[in-house]
């Protein structure tokens, strides 16, 4: 994929309506399916080749999803490093607080190539903790696509190029697989990823300062990102200003007394 449509498809695809986009970029996409179920249960294949359920990589904990295909030659790497910076910056951890699943979603691509792809981003994430929790998978045509349409990532393949024509970004699901944030383009704001996590958990993880910052950010589909709700912070104020007054009279009141 060259470099003016890998810029095309991260940017323009964002803001042109279906009919003004490039034939070769019409029918591709990310659509937010928030709160649909993915089904949990396809059979994809480890880095090891043995053949498991999408849901044994759920049920205890939220998961990170991304889609990409290991010979990707600029796009997909682009999509893990990104998520690799995210994860070297929060300090969850993967196999303790979230689970994180890539699938490949070119059918002729072998556990062998997984295997690969996982050792290098192991090597660079540098936590003892990622060769349990980030998972490198592969699949048959029929699950992949099943899996993509429920997640609502459209692709195409070009017989041309041999490549695949795709868009970025990644998605947290809850542990019960529900689709509950998606995260655009190739960079993601690890305030905003960890945030998105938490909530996927139901806040049985995170602290509480996760807390209160879940409670004055709010997650806008639009833009795929966390936005301070003013709303919220107007009433934080007004109720510890209110606090506050009376705090001082109760003071002003026992020095009087005194």
């Amino acid at each position: 994929m060259t470099r003016p449509l890998l810029l095309l498809l991260c940017c323009s695809a964002a803001v042109l309506a279906e009919s003004e986009l490039p034939p070769q970029l019409r029918n591709i996409g990310i659509d937010q399916k928030l709160n649909a179920s993915i089904p949990l249960d396809v059979d994809v294949r480890d880095e090891s080749g043995a053949q498991v359920k999408l849901g044994e990589y759920f049920e205890k904990r939220p998961v990170v999803l991304s889609f990409v295909y290991y010979k990707c030659p600029m796009l997909c790497d682009m999509v893990l490093n990104g998520m690799l910076r995210a994860f070297r910056t929060i300090s969850l951890d993967p196999a303790k607080d979230f689970e994180i699943v890539t699938i490949s979603f070119d059918p002729r691509e072998t556990p062998a190539l997984a295997f690969a792809k996982k050792a290098n981003y192991l090597e660079k994430y540098r936590r003892p903790s990622g060769a349990a929790g980030w998972h490198f998978l592969t699949a048959d045509q029929d699950s992949i696509e099943r899996l993509a349409s429920a997640a609502g990532f459209r692709y195409r393949y070009d017989p041309k190029t041999d490549q695949f024509v795709h868009a970025s970004g990644i998605m947290v699901l809850t542990p019960e697989g529900k689709l509950s944030r998606y995260f655009y383009g190739v960079e993601y704001p690890p305030r905003d990823l960890r945030l998105g996590i938490i909530e996927a958990s139901e806040r049985k993880i995170g602290n509480p300062v996760d807390r209160i910052l879940l409670f004055c950010f709010h997650y806008d589909p639009s833009t795929g990102k966390y936005g301070l709700l003013i709303t919220r912070i107007v009433r934080i104020a007004g109720t510890l200003t209110v606090f506050a007054m009376i705090t001082g009279i109760v003071l002003l009141s026992r020095r009087k007394q005194c």
